[in-house]
């Protein structure tokens, strides 16, 4: 499954500093000719300098972006399958959420999760900057989707049992933002869970700017440590999480990945991460 990338011309660009921290003591780490990747000397955070402005970046996810995630949308389904598992989401739901709880997707792209969710009792929702997208989920599958950004959307202070988001705080400028709105919406005892490329991982140390991470439409790469301090800071307890992915599928034989994945996943340094935490009652 190949990454979604592209950069649009004559873009308007913004010269901030670190999104997360705000210092403006950085370093290089990626340099890739049409855009740059550094490392803020303070907090960790790698991130684009400069990035596009907040409506230039949403012009991206237009018709081509939908096509992409019709493409994947089954793929992209069993991964995050895949990380609710590894956090024990379903247990958990099960021990504390009675009745039919809510579920909110950020960035849902289809809807496919929100229809599988919704078809195992759950009240769904979702918000998709993408159109077609959105579109889709709401024609196809019947789920509300709401067609903006996560602050637009303008929810009900404790709306919802769950906030999940897979593969899409990387894609924004202001992440602590995101988590900010998250606490705000969700319910006293909530849970949130947060997918998302791990900068601190084996193989983006390897791999450097070939990292398939390293893309022009990823405008924040978290670390784990980093990923963990900013949603605590934003108000949640850590309740677990998990990383994994140690060599791209492909790249070494099986007998060689699958002992590699592993000793990637024990010690945190998989490719990709997820973090379950709980708003205080």
């Amino acid at each position: 499954m190949k990454t979604f990338s592209r950069i649009p011309a004559e873009e308007k660009l913004i010269y901030s500093p670190c999104p997360v921290c705000g210092s403006s003591r950085r370093k290089k780490r990626w340099d890739l000719d049409s855009f740059v990747f550094y490392r803020c000397l303070d907090c960790s955070l790698n991130y684009q300098y400069p990035q596009p402005a907040q409506d230039e970046l949403l012009k991206r996810y237009d018709r081509e972006y939908f096509s992409y995630e019709i493409e994947n949308e089954k793929v992209f389904l069993t991964l995050m399958l895949k990380s609710l598992e590894d956090v024990d989401f379903k247990a958990r739901a099960e021990k504390f959420f009675l009745g039919t709880p809510s579920f909110l997707d950020v960035g849902c792209a289809t809807g496919m999760l929100l229809e599988k969710m919704r078809n195992e009792g759950w009240s769904v929702r979702g918000v998709e900057v993408c159109p077609e997208s959105a579109e889709y989920g709401r024609t196809k599958r019947g789920i509300d989707i709401v067609n903006s950004t996560f602050s637009d959307a303008a929810f009900d202070d404790e709306s919802f049992d769950v906030i999940h988001s897979s593969h899409f705080v990387e894609h924004v400028t202001a992440p602590v933002d995101f988590f900010n709105e998250a606490f705000r919406v969700l319910k006293p005892g909530g849970l949130l869970i947060t997918t998302t490329p791990n900068s601190s991982s084996f193989q983006a140390a390897v791999y450097g700017k070939r990292w398939r991470s390293a893309i022009a439409d990823h405008m924040v790469l978290f670390p784990l440590k980093t990923l963990k301090r900013v949603i605590s800071e934003s108000g949640f307890n850590i309740i677990s999480w998990k990383t994994w992915g140690g060599i791209p599928a492909g790249s070494l034989p099986a007998f060689v990945k699958r002992p590699v994945d592993r000793l990637c996943k024990v010690l945190g340094i998989g490719d990709v991460m997820v973090v379950m935490a709980g708003k205080p009652r």
